[in-house]
């Protein structure tokens, strides 16, 4: 890990992790599961890893045939218009990430390699580019649906894959990464096509792990607002029930949310002037797996070596 420097002592345990939390890191690290790039929360996987990752991928796949979504991919970039229109920067200023480019002359440039080779803040030398890095996998597809005008009678599903998302919250926790892949599913319709598509995927995501043995509770939940109006947010959000979260434990204190389950309500069908078949203002709902995070917890509960996990595990994962 790279040196942290003046920061406050409360941010610094934060990032530090907890002992049973660097532990599990060190354990991962010295079986080749994590690599370590020197920042915390960034971390190449090994091999075994990727192929655990993708067994559950796929495992989810195999679970949501039945809906035949369309699967449309998406970059891990998208215009900082589309965050604006979202307003994620209202709700979550603090977990975006921009990004920045040089767009100077040779003088400046010079001046610029001068100063990152002293070990000196470069960043004045840098603008802000009209893209951000998505934060959570169903933003590009809000955008995207608009575009082809008013949904067809029933609304419309999509699978989104296990894309790249960014949250800016280092930490020493594994589980608790500023990259990962976010699998991502979206519901866009009709309130009663929506919610019965939400409430289909929480019974399915608590079958999934029980096939997998993972000791998971599904339970209200909300997201992490930003500021003192977010408290107000977070409370409205699970008086309304409007978030679920599946949680597992992993290496820390509490449980884990490795799944999650939101209802947009118009939010997204307003911001973004997607419309149904009748003209009325769509509804959506989102699901996501953290795929990194249902790894670790699979790691941190059948052992470190896959070959020996029980058996019915490895049934699932392997022999679909």
């Amino acid at each position: 890990m790279s040196a942290i420097t003046n920061v406050p002592e409360r941010i610094t345990k934060t990032i530090a992790g907890t002992a049973e939390e660097q532990q599990f890191l060190q354990e991962l690290i010295a079986a080749g599961l994590l690599l370590p790039s020197g920042e915390p929360g960034v971390y190449g996987r090994g091999m075994v890893f990727e192929d655990v990752r993708n067994r559950f991928d796929e495992l989810v796949t195999r679970t949501g045939l039945p809906d035949q979504p369309e699967r449309p991919r998406f970059p891990p970039i998208l215009p900082r218009r589309t965050l604006e229109k979202a307003g994620y920067l209202k709700s979550f200023p603090h977990l975006c990430g921009a990004v920045f480019s040089f767009a100077g002359n040779e003088r400046e440039a010079m001046s610029l390699v001068e100063c990152a080779s002293n070990g000196a803040d470069w960043s004045g030398f840098l603008s802000m580019t009209d893209v951000v890095l998505v934060p959570a996998a169903c933003y590009p597809a809000y955008p995207a649906m608009a575009l082809r005008g008013p949904l067809p009678k029933g609304g419309v599903t999509l699978d989104l894959g296990g894309s790249y998302v960014f949250r800016n919250e280092p930490s020493g926790d594994p589980a608790r990464l500023q990259m990962f892949h976010q699998r991502e599913m979206v519901r866009i319709g009709a309130e009663e096509d929506v919610l019965a598509w939400r409430d289909v995927w929480m019974k399915r995501a608590t079958g999934i792990f029980q096939q997998v043995c993972l000791d998971a509770t599904l339970d209200v939940a909300s997201d992490p607002f930003f500021g003192r109006g977010g408290k107000l947010l977070a409370k409205n959000q699970l008086a309304q029930g409007l978030k679920f979260e599946v949680l597992v434990p992993i290496a820390s204190p509490g449980p884990t949310a490795v799944s999650s389950f939101n209802y947009h309500q118009e939010h997204f069908g307003t911001a973004f002037g997607i419309t149904q078949h009748d003209g009325s203002v769509a509804q959506s709902a989102c699901l996501g797996f953290g795929l990194e995070r249902i790894t670790l917890a699979l790691f941190r509960k059948h052992g470190l070596n896959p070959s020996s996990w029980p058996t019915e595990v490895r049934t699932v994962l392997w022999s679909a």
